[in-house]
């Protein structure tokens, strides 16, 4: 199955949702206040923001009052116009440094899919030939250690760990040191999933960034935040803490296939302007894949609509 196929079935909740309630909003085909209203109630419920829906809805408005828009089934081609305005209509690739080791730092929440991202890109990466290192820097989960451990297994990739309640950032200025030392091509670096009080985040986070520097000045290349589209706008007040905290450069939106909120795309791409680059939509090891705006709404609205 291709990237759009791929794509296509992982958002089949949210476009079933969005097919049988925009059907029966079109099938009145009229364009009145309970119109505008349901529409704006049925893109908050697919969970593309409140903001951003008064404002689709406000532009659909205004394309009608226009004469662009006379029939209820343009309207499909109007937000998916709005939509990829939103979004952006170009893939936003994930860095490529020049010198080696490439580093990407992990950041996200426990329950997210954050080391399975790492083991899955971690593969994707070893798929193209570059030697891979793991940094296991989530010191405070023994599980933690343990699931990259099977993921640098099933990836071929090195692993540098210390034990359990170590100095998240000391493993990771070891695990920099260590790729250099091999050659590495990539380092995926995990870190801590607790979303604790502000300040603390981002003391930890500015630690972590002072050590990675002076491993290797330039460094991080990518910080990539990993959230579970099932959390909806959960996840979008975890990315604002994330975004004050570091500086985020890309968003990893996980399980987009579980969820019929899949909106949250436009809502992060919005609310937090940061390019989301990768998505995951299933359980399998090549089911994390590079963002396609233009795909993304192609398969969030395919099909009939009246």
């Amino acid at each position: 199955m291709g990237l759009l196929g791929n794509i296509k079935k992982g958002l089949q909740k949210t476009r079933s949702m969005l097919q049988g309630r925009l059907g029966a909003l079109f099938s009145r085909r009229r364009f009145d206040d309970d119109f505008y209203d349901e529409l704006e109630e049925i893109l908050i419920g697919a969970d593309v923001g409140l903001q951003t829906s008064l404002e689709l809805v406000e532009k659909l408005r205004e394309n009608v009052q226009k004469g662009r828009i006379s029939e209820p089934e343009q309207v499909v081609d109007l937000l998916k116009e709005m939509l990829l305005d939103i979004l952006g209509k170009e893939t936003v690739p994930l860095a490529v440094s020049e010198e080696k080791p490439m580093v990407i730092l992990m950041l996200g929440v426990n329950g997210v899919g954050k080391t399975t991202t790492i083991g899955k890109l971690a593969a994707r990466y070893r798929k193209e030939g570059k030697n891979t290192l793991l940094v296991a820097g989530d010191t405070f989960r023994a599980a933690a250690i343990e699931q990259l451990e099977i993921w640098a297994k099933r990836s071929k990739s090195d692993l540098i760990k210390h034990q359990q309640n170590a100095d998240p950032a000391a493993v990771i200025f070891d695990g920099i040191a260590a790729a250099k030392a091999r050659g590495s091509d990539l380092v995926l670096c995990d870190t801590a999933g607790r979303l604790h009080n502000k300040a603390n985040l981002m003391e930890e986070l500015k630690k972590i960034y002072r050590v990675i520097g002076k491993a290797l000045p330039g460094a991080p290349h990518e910080v990539l935040l990993v959230l579970d589209a099932t959390t909806g706008q959960n996840a979008l007040a975890q990315a604002k803490v994330f975004n004050e905290a570091a500086n985020l450069t890309g968003i990893v939106l996980t399980k987009l296939d579980g969820t019929a909120k899949g909106g949250i795309v436009v809502a992060v791409a919005r609310e937090l302007q940061l390019p989301v680059k990768l998505v995951g939509v299933g359980e399998s090891i090549d089911d994390l894949q590079p963002f396609d705006p233009q795909e993304y709404v192609e398969g969030l609205f395919a099909g009939e609509w009246i």
